[in-house]
């Protein structure tokens, strides 16, 4: 883990496990849980464009704001990209929160089971065992066209920069 920065947590850096991910390569594939208890993998997607927003926990104010932000994006987006908003949260608190904030056009996913997503895409805080604040864009191949990494946990990602992305490969 030398020379990989942590995260920021209320001015104490958190340890993150996993290399950062670069635009241009090829995203890991991954078996997260659905709501319904269904493991869901990359191919699940098919050639959609695909939004990974990752935020450490739905029932925290930014992670809440950035999923409902993505959501109200999605209608503009249309059926070619699909958003996953990816936690450690537990499955049946996603479906509670977004049954209770009306979340319908993003599928958020579970890292919880073996924290193997969060490894893989370089996002684990093994203080907390939550996942860093991050978005990435992937295209129709699954190449990551856009990566962000928000090195403290309160700030937002960039939305207009991974929507710009996702806006030049529709």
């Amino acid at each position: 883990m030398a020379g990989r920065p942590g995260m920021m947590v209320g001015g104490v850096e958190h340890p993150v496990r996993g290399e950062m991910l670069r635009v241009g390569s090829k995203a890991p594939d991954f078996a997260l849980v659905a709501n319904d208890w269904s493991i869901k993998a990359l191919a699940d997607y098919g050639n959609k464009i695909k939004i990974l927003s990752i935020v450490p926990s739905l029932e925290t104010s930014v992670c809440a704001a950035q999923t409902r932000r993505f959501n109200q994006e999605a209608a503009s987006l249309g059926d070619e990209v699909v958003i996953l908003t990816i936690s450690a949260d537990l499955p049946f608190t996603q479906k509670r929160w977004c049954g209770a904030e009306g979340i319908d056009r993003v599928e958020t996913l579970s890292s919880h089971k073996d924290m193997k997503f969060s490894d893989d895409y370089g996002v684990h805080d093994t203080a907390w065992r939550i996942n860093q604040r991050s978005v990435f864009v992937l295209d129709r191949d699954n190449i990551i066209r856009h990566a962000e990494y928000v090195p403290v946990m309160g700030n937002e990602v960039n939305f207009e920069a991974a929507l710009a992305t996702v806006r030049e490969l529709l």
